[in-house]
């Protein structure tokens, strides 16, 4: 039942003269940059080949930006050697080097296909998109023929690039159903390819286009919801590890005698070295640099440990370092960071430093308001900023990406990320210290500290959160080829964490918002990939009772798979965006009172409210206000481009664009 508060409020506001107030409305404000509050460094794809200086390796990497950056770094000092920039496309992971000594970049957001050649300095060929209905090229590999060969998505197609004429050949999907082509490996005449979001292992004759599926190891005896996430031949061996981004078993197929012969649990990845002088190769597993010795099986540490959440390997290969300790050949490598490692056999000396690489600006994926502080949290890169609305100043710290924040009435900052559903308890007013991404001085005590783990669930992002009663509720997209978001209840006081599947049945859990014990939800009908077929039609808004752990209604939204933001506005309707559509529903039944048609395109925005009015965001490119008294269609009220809104304070609004924050100062 609405409360007295809201009844009152509802009654004074339908009786304010329309007319007086139009006529009173002012002007729209003009925002104000913040600047950008979030920069770093993130490498991607890459590998150790010849660079530009003759006769001496590089570490090459993709960084993430806009536009992403193909960088040659020296391996003894870290030095900067290329810095070429990849317009159009945000990163790659996948990157490959050819014996004439040319490196291919295969991009994501663009799906095209670069190529630096010696003697170029800082600049590339942009060779387009190879396959025209494929936007992400996820994986590269060659021939000794300096042939260059793909896996994409979404079709999950294999090509061939000729690098003589320039041809391509599209040899289609290689796994039927399958659309992520994740990781490739080329040996005698063979390339060979592992799927996601089921992890088949694939061999294409490139010569016929025949394709051969290989039988999973033994290990592994469920491939679904799995990918083979990397993939190296080595020496008559392949050495494919099923999992994802974060340590997993990496299984070793001989192929001379189709044959599982080994398998190396908790690998890190991304990849592994290539084959030393005595046959044996390099990899992260258990967090430590290993030698492995195929014939033997054996691991063997160096020394060479890694720190924090994420400790796989970018790039990883030999080089001579011309350093004193490390004669010879050196193992050398990049971090996710920009951080340098190396590694000598002969000495067992080891180091990590500091690239050259620079940092770049990061997406705002996530912004609150707060008290006194803004807060913005990014996109891939990841990271949490806290922002000073009237300057712009920020202190950056790093982090993982960042789905939702929210400022707490204690003056505490909940972090809502990805993987796993994480939920993080931040105290603002204390020193930041994150173990798994950015460690303060020994001794510090963890602050963000890690307080629901959704993994369990088989959720993967904390996409929305809102505090009820003093406990933090949080709406959750799943992981995998899944359906089924979750919302779970966290209790600050005791530390427990009730989680509900399928509040929505087979529905993502996008936004939320919280009045007298209550929680309002809106949700969309994907899945945790872009590729997971939907079982419903259209996005809904429900309320949940947190005191009695009960749904008390649901209410699909005609025409819109997505309910991308809800807020309880000043009128006490449940007010929400849906695709172009705006619509406020009664907070009781969930009955339909209003629903306005404003955009030109499905891309949802947000919407929040403050205390007279209501803003919401619309085809990313328009801002609405809308009075509670609102019975006919809203005008435009700004033409800004817009990702995520927030209210700071009630007189303040925070709009991010790109990597950019605003500030919208309302009239008071």
């Amino acid at each position: 039942m609405r409360s007295p508060r809201a009844l009152l409020i509802v009654a004074a506001l339908l009786l304010a003269p329309l007319a007086t107030a139009r006529a009173s409305e002012p002007p729209p404000p003009t925002p104000v940059s913040l600047g950008i509050p979030l920069s770093d460094v993130l490498l991607i794809g890459g590998t150790v080949a010849p660079g530009p200086v003759a006769g001496k390796a590089a570490i090459w990497n993709v960084s993430t930006g806009k536009p992403g950056y193909l960088n040659a770094m020296d391996p003894a000092t870290g030095a900067s050697l290329v810095s070429a920039p990849l317009e159009g496309a945000d990163s790659g992971y996948a990157v490959t080097a050819t014996p004439d000594g040319s490196i291919y970049v295969g991009t994501y957001s663009n799906g095209h296909l670069y190529r630096w050649r010696p003697g170029m300095g800082d600049t590339v060929e942009d060779l387009g998109r190879p396959v025209a209905s494929e936007n992400y090229i996820w994986s590269l590999t060659s021939d000794e023929q300096g042939n260059v060969y793909g896996g994409t998505f979404p079709g999950g197609k294999l090509f061939r690039y000729d690098a003589t004429t320039g041809a391509v050949r599209d040899y289609g999907q290689a796994v039927h159903g399958q659309p992520y082509i994740r990781s490739i490996a080329y040996a005698d005449g063979k390339v060979y390819a592992g799927t996601n979001p089921d992890a088949h292992l694939a061999e294409l004759d490139p010569a016929t286009g025949a394709v051969t599926e290989i039988p999973s190891p033994p290990g592994i005896p469920d491939i679904r919801n799995l990918a083979i996430y990397d993939l190296a031949a080595r020496a008559g061996k392949l050495y494919a590890r099923f999992s994802t981004a974060y340590p997993a078993p990496l299984c070793v197929f001989d192929l001379a005698t189709r044959t599982w012969t080994d398998q190396i649990p908790a690998a890190h990845g991304l990849d592994i070295s290539p084959v030393g002088d005595n046959g044996e190769l390099y990899l992260i597993q258990q967090g430590e640099l290993k030698r492995y010795d195929p014939a033997t099986k054996a691991l063997t540490g160096t020394g060479l440990t890694f720190t924090g959440r994420i400790q796989n390997a970018r790039a990883i290969g030999w080089a001579e370092l011309g350093l004193p300790d490390y004669p010879g050949k050196s193992i050398v490598g990049t971090l996710w960071r920009g951080e340098l490692f190396r590694y000598n056999p002969q000495t067992g000396k080891s180091s990590i430093i500091q690239s050259a690489v620079r940092r770049e600006p990061i997406e705002i994926l996530s912004v609150a308001g707060g008290k006194q502080s803004a807060y913005a949290g990014g996109f891939l890169n990841g990271g949490v900023s806290v922002v000073n609305p009237q300057t712009g100043t920020a202190t950056f710290n790093r982090f993982s990406q960042t789905e939702a924040l929210l400022e707490a009435s204690d003056g505490r900052v909940w972090i809502g990320n990805y993987p796993e559903a994480r939920v993080y308890s931040y105290d603002p007013r204390q020193p930041w210290s994150s173990p798994e991404y950015s460690p303060g001085p020994p001794g510090t005590p963890d602050n963000p500290r890690l307080a629901v783990n959704l993994k369990a669930d088989q959720q993967m992002r904390a996409r929305a959160l809102v505090e009820v009663d003093g406990k933090i509720a949080i709406g959750t997209v799943p992981e995998g080829d899944r359906l089924g978001g979750a919302l779970a209840i966290h209790d600050p006081k005791t530390g427990t964490t009730h989680t509900f599947r399928n509040v929505v049945q087979d529905e993502s859990i996008f936004g939320l918002a919280a009045d007298h014990g209550i929680v309002y939800g809106g949700t969309s009908i994907t899945g945790g990939l872009s590729t997971t077929p939907p079982t419903r039609a259209e996005g809904t808004v429900f309320a949940w009772d947190v005191r009695h752990s009960r749904k008390l209604w649901e209410t699909p939204i005609a025409g819109a798979g997505t309910v991308s933001s809800v807020a309880i506005g000043p009128d006490g309707l449940l007010w929400g965006v849906a695709g172009k559509t705006i619509f406020a529903v009664d907070t009781l039944r969930g009955r339909l009172k209003r629903r306005f048609d404003v955009g030109s395109t499905t891309a949802g925005g947000d919407i929040v409210a403050t205390r007279d009015a209501l803003y919401a965001g619309i085809d990313g490119t328009k801002l609405y206000k809308l009075t509670p008294w609102q019975r006919t269609p809203p005008a435009v009220w700004l033409t800004e481009a817009n990702r995520r809104i927030a209210v700071q304070g009630d007189h303040q609004l925070l709009v991010t664009t790109g990597a950019q924050l605003f500030r919208i100062d309302l009239n008071r």
